[in-house]
């Protein structure tokens, strides 16, 4: 059995109640739930959460919230690793054996379903206990600068400053959209940021972190920009057909 597990707690600080707030005419939550079961890859979809109003969001959009996820994981500190592993003890307990879980961010609203379904072809095909999304960082790593105490400029790497950007190693960042993972990975509560695990690479347009108001605008009108593409791809496809 494969599940997907979304975590979606009720006490969003700098974003209130992001995980239902309208994104492009839909509750953020309802992308990532859709995307799951396009896919058409899990037996259960289940969003663990400690707010009633995400629950019925959660709902209404064919996931099932099957238990309301107990006070000790909810608060700021609990990491995303507790509580999935406290949601697949439930389904293991309450449902049965489960072999691969996914664990979908309520605020992926750029998750694509093929993407989910490459990244469990992956884990599958692999030797590892995890895949997760990455994406590049659009500027080398190796060539940042900081701001000092006194307001200057220095360079966190200095042995850097004459290197070409196309002699520097690329280096990649959590896409924070989805993580594949065998059971007792997660069980074992084994780390993704290890060699335990390979990554599903996106492109960067597909990726945008929402933490902030401003990263939702930027995010919103990315969303837009990429639907109107879309929409134009198809409309040539439609016009050869008939050609």
């Amino acid at each position: 059995m494969n599940i997907a597990i979304i975590p979606a707690r009720g006490g969003s600080k700098r974003i209130p109640r992001k995980n239902v707030k309208e994104f492009c005419d839909k509750p953020m939550i309802g992308w990532s739930i859709e995307a799951a079961k396009v896919c058409e890859l899990f037996d259960h979809i289940i969003v663990s959460t400690d707010d009633n109003k995400i629950a019925e969001v959660a709902k209404r959009f064919g996931a099932s919230v099957p238990f309301m996820r107990p006070a000790e994981l909810s608060d700021d500190y609990v990491g995303t690793g507790a509580v999935v592993k406290h949601a697949v003890e439930w389904a293991i307990a309450n449902l049965g054996e489960v072999e691969f879980v996914c664990t979908i961010y309520a605020t992926a609203a750029f998750i694509q379903p093929k993407a989910i379904t490459k990244g469990f072809e992956m884990l599958v095909a692999s030797d590892s206990q995890i895949a997760f999304t990455v994406t590049s960082f659009p500027f080398p790593i190796q060539r940042a600068i900081k701001i000092t105490k006194a307001g200057n400029i220095a360079m966190f790497q200095p042995e850097h400053y004459q290197t070409r950007s196309q002699d520097l190693e690329p280096a990649y960042h959590d896409a924070g959209q989805f993580y594949w993972a065998k059971t007792e990975a997660v069980l074992n509560e084994v780390s993704a940021f290890s060699n335990a695990a390979i990554p599903i690479i996106l492109a960067r347009h597909q990726v945008q972190d929402i933490d902030t108001v401003e990263d939702w605008q930027r995010a919103e009108l990315m969303f837009k920009a990429l639907q109107s593409s879309a929409h134009i791809l198809d409309s040539i496809d439609d016009n050869k057909n008939h050609i």
